[in-house]
């Protein structure tokens, strides 16, 4: 168990603890560093992105308060982390949702996904990818971007290229276009160079485990570039997968929520490159055309065995 301004963390300690940061500071900084993409939102889905980010982070908020009181527990949101729960569930929704969808989405990341385990770090599973799962088995068509937000010229890349192929998505879309968040998706988490920018700042702040992002970066890479010089004309390459819908915000927030993430950094580096290829064939060969959080909860589910892979003492016979 670790301790950090006051507060009991579970089965897994964040690293950040060990560079001498409390959790609250880590909290704001992380919540700062989704800023960019949350402004880019606005400018590209207009005010209704405002709404749907308030209700997530209110009901986020009023659920670890109800769960607190309920099992006589100390409440905690101080420490800012049901915001960015909240900030996080948000950002993988459509701008354009009904008002309950956040509300569903936070309640259910905060309460099914986090306190029932015990609170923050006792969680095997990321929250807000636990609660965009449920979501999107309940309703399909409201948490389809493309579908809901019907006053947006935008075109969903990934959709694209799974039913167009890799020509018709390489014509609708540029690097530029994509690092812009000109494409269709979640309304924060298809903010590529806004994310980018954010996922930089947290790491520099050594508020993430780096290792994490670099190994989710390489897999998506690594495998999307093998398919795409074994058949360009189907499968696109790496780099288009790499800014295409949420890849960057899982790489940066999503699988790096350290609950459910390695504690080690090999198991990181290992953990981090199995979600970022499992991202790439669950796009390539699944129904989901993006896959990013499916590919996390996969992840999430191994990595007990990657935390058991400890390096030998050193003069350690083999």
């Amino acid at each position: 168990m670790s301790k950090s301004n006051n507060i009991t963390l579970g089965v897994s300690a964040p690293p950040y603890l060990h560079w001498g940061k409390t959790i609250p500071s880590v909290m704001k900084e992380l919540c700062i560093a989704l800023l960019p993409a949350a402004i880019m939102a606005v400018c590209n889905f207009g005010p209704a992105a405002l709404k749907v980010i308030g209700l997530a982070i209110l009901a986020a908020v009023l659920t670890e308060a109800v769960c607190s009181k309920m099992t006589k527990s100390e409440c905690r949101l101080d420490d800012f982390h049901a915001v960015y729960i909240g900030m996080l569930v948000a950002f993988m929704l459509p701008a354009d949702a009904p008002w309950w969808l956040p509300v569903i989405g936070s309640a259910v990341a905060v309460g099914l996904g986090k306190m029932l385990f015990g609170g923050l770090g006792a969680n095997p599973l990321c929250p807000p990818a636990v609660a965009w799962a449920i979501l999107v088995f309940s309703w399909p068509a409201l948490m389809d971007a493309s579908s809901v937000v019907l006053n947006s010229d935008l075109l969903d890349p990934l959709y694209r290229l799974k039913y167009f192929g890799a020509a018709d998505a390489d014509a609708n879309f540029t690097l530029a276009s994509l690092l812009l968040g000109q494409q269709m998706g979640g309304l924060g988490s298809s903010q590529a160079g806004a994310l980018l920018v954010g996922g930089a700042f947290a790491a520099v702040r050594m508020n993430i485990s780096i290792e994490t992002p670099i190994g989710f970066i390489v897999g998506v890479l690594l495998l999307g570039s093998i398919l795409n010089v074994s058949n360009p004309t189907e499968y696109a390459s790496g780099v288009f997968h790499l800014f295409a819908g949420s890849t960057l915000f899982g790489a940066f927030f999503l699988a790096t929520e350290f609950g459910g993430s390695p504690s080690r950094p090999l198991a990181r580096l290992l953990y981090g490159m199995i979600a970022g290829a499992m991202t790439i064939v669950i796009r390539v060969f699944g129904i989901h055309s993006d896959g990013v959080p499916f590919a996390i909860l996969l992840a999430n589910l191994i990595m007990p065995f990657l935390d058991m892979i400890r390096p030998k003492p050193f003069g350690a016979k083999s």
